[in-house]
């Protein structure tokens, strides 16, 4: 089924891109070809910086499973792919057809991986209980319900969220918990002999950690208008993941009596303030909020790994295998309210406050340029914000529930918990073909393969 699927969608996409995708004329007019070179220079960098985050960051982060590193790395990469295709397609017909055509730029493929974000935050809560076939529905599913979200939460209710906390992180985290819980239902699962990290698995998804703290700040600010407001956002993104960073050290070593670390507290928190800090990196605001903010979210997110989750897990039999709600949920939660929080208290700023923000997939959002907000205009917007969270929170949960209970056909071959958590289900081991010989057959790869399960 998965060789089949994917052959059909690629073949699919082939002939869509045959039939309606084009690139722009190239500029006659000097001035117009330096604009676009200018535009260009100012983005990649920041694209390829992206890049990095997603395919190596963010898969060597998912590599804390000792038997299911390559499984983690390459289902990363190909739901990378798969995403932004789909997206890329949903996007052009939705917002660039005009003429029978759909003009294709850097931005456009910018955003479509913006929404593949969403699919590789949410496939974390069910990382190593799911086959491909089911990864793969996800991302057919959850696409175009983040796009609906995202021009709901944007381009209606004008949400300011320039760096994805509420539309990409809490919409992703809420949609792959939902699917968690209606694809578990409600069997409380003890824990797997595979699912206990070792310290190589640990040091792999530490060093993930630490290539997404290096380039978080572009993924926040590649949106932002250039000048200032870029400015900020680069500046306020550091200062908030070096405090998440400090943070996470002493929470983690003050909830342990013999003040060792936890790895995983290490891998997540430190990343918890780049999550926050996104819906107001590039507000006019003091550089000790950025601090304070990042500090808050670690606190968040090591509390939630030590408490929350053990809580969930009894009481609502929710399995979220990589904690995707103590990094993305609690924190873009927080990021959400300490927005409402500052635009209230830039409303009785004397002297005003610049906003000017871009939707992360391309929206109008929202634009205050040079103006002070009034209490009046800062109470709305304020409000919006918090509707915005609750469109996201509800929305993600109602999609996700179906798109799980979709993941339960048997045509989709789910793996039997006892065989989970296993590259050797979906990758041909080295060790293990040599250890056959050369006279092995198909049915003795299989009882081996039985065997050291």
């Amino acid at each position: 089924l998965l060789p089949l699927s994917l052959g059909l969608f690629q073949g699919a996409l082939l002939l869509f891109f045959a039939l309606f995708v084009t690139y722009d004329k190239p500029s006659v007019r000097e001035e117009d070809a330096n604009l676009v070179a200018s535009q260009l220079y100012g983005i990649f960098p920041f694209f390829q910086d992206i890049q990095v985050m997603l395919v190596v960051g963010l898969g060597l982060l998912l590599t804390f499973l000792p038997r299911y590193g390559l499984s983690a790395l390459t289902h990363n990469f190909l739901l990378f792919n798969f995403s932004t295709q789909w997206a890329l397609v949903l996007q052009g017909l939705l917002h660039h057809f005009q003429h029978g055509q759909v003009h294709l730029d850097l931005h456009n493929l910018l955003t479509a991986e913006f929404a593949a974000v969403t699919v590789l935050i949410s496939v974390g809560a069910v990382l190593g209980r799911t086959s491909p076939c089911q990864l793969f529905l996800v991302a057919a599913c959850e696409v175009p319900v983040y796009l609906t979200s995202e021009w709901v939460i944007v381009t209606r209710l004008g949400v300011l969220d320039v760096g994805g906390t509420i539309t990409i992180h809490v919409f992703s985290c809420y949609f792959g918990l939902a699917v968690s819980k209606a694809l578990f239902g409600a069997a409380q699962r003890p824990v797997h002999p595979k699912e206990t990290p070792t310290p190589r698995s640990d040091l792999q998804s530490l060093v993930g950690m630490l290539i997404l703290w290096v380039f978080w700040p572009s993924f926040v600010a590649v949106l932002c208008q250039p000048g200032d407001a870029q400015h900020r956002a680069i500046l306020n993104t550091l200062l908030a993941m070096s405090a998440s960073a400090v943070t996470t050290v002493v929470a983690s070593s003050l909830l342990e009596r013999d003040g060792k670390l936890s790895p995983g507290h290490l891998q997540n928190g430190s990343l918890a303030g780049g999550v926050a800090i996104g819906v107001v990196a590039d507000m006019a605001m003091p550089p000790v909020a950025a601090l304070a903010l990042g500090s808050l979210s670690a606190v968040a997110c090591v509390l939630g790994f030590r408490f929350l989750t053990p809580l969930l897990a009894r009481k609502l039999a929710l399995q979220d295998q990589c904690g995707i709600h103590n990094l993305h949920g609690l924190p873009g939660i927080l990021g959400a309210a300490a927005s409402t929080v500052a635009i209230l208290v830039a409303s009785e700023d004397a002297s005003g406050s610049h906003f000017s923000q871009v939707s992360p997939v391309g929206g109008n959002g929202s634009e205050v340029a040079g103006e002070p907000w009034g209490a009046r205009g800062a109470g709305r917007q304020a409000l919006c914000q918090a509707a915005g969270l609750a469109v996201a929170v509800g929305g993600s949960l109602l999609a996700g529930l179906l798109t799980g209970a979709t993941l339960r056909l048997p045509c989709l071959a789910q793996p039997p918990e006892r065989l989970g958590f296993n590259d050797s289900l979906y990758f041909k081991i080295q060790d293990q073909a040599e250890s056959l010989g050369p006279r092995g057959t198909t049915r003795e790869g299989a009882l081996a393969l039985k065997e050291r399960v």
